[in-house]
């Protein structure tokens, strides 16, 4: 996940809990709708400048903006990392187990395992 996509993505959640429109945030902050909306969707980098005009129109610091960023990046990495399974606890047990399926048919003992927890 790319910064300018997290950043995109907490302007939008903030814009919409205070109850605001794309159109009304331009406006305030003093950039196009079309460049608020490319940047809320995370797809254009914007400038120290468009942040912090950003930020003044939604009432945020910028060291809320970048608490907010940090968490949701935290977030997401946590929720790509692979699980690690314990395995100290699983352990292989034999049991012999029999095959049959007619007096005709091949019977013998085979071997199954299981994995205990």
């Amino acid at each position: 996940m790319l910064l300018r996509q997290v950043i995109g993505n907490v302007f939008r959640r903030l814009r919409r809990e205070r109850g605001i429109t794309l159109r009304e945030l331009a406006e305030l902050a003093q950039v196009s709708v079309p460049y608020l909306s490319e940047i809320e969707r995370g797809r254009k980098e914007p400038s120290s400048e468009i942040l912090a005009a950003i930020c003044r129109a939604l009432e945020l610091e910028l060291t809320d903006l970048l608490a907010e960023v940090q968490f949701d990046l935290a977030t997401a990495v946590r929720s790509t990392l692979p699980v690690r399974l314990q395995t100290a606890a699983i352990r292989v047990q034999q049991a012999p187990q029999r095959i049959t399926s007619s007096p005709h048919a091949y019977s013998g003992t085979a071997q199954a395992f299981a994995l205990v927890a």
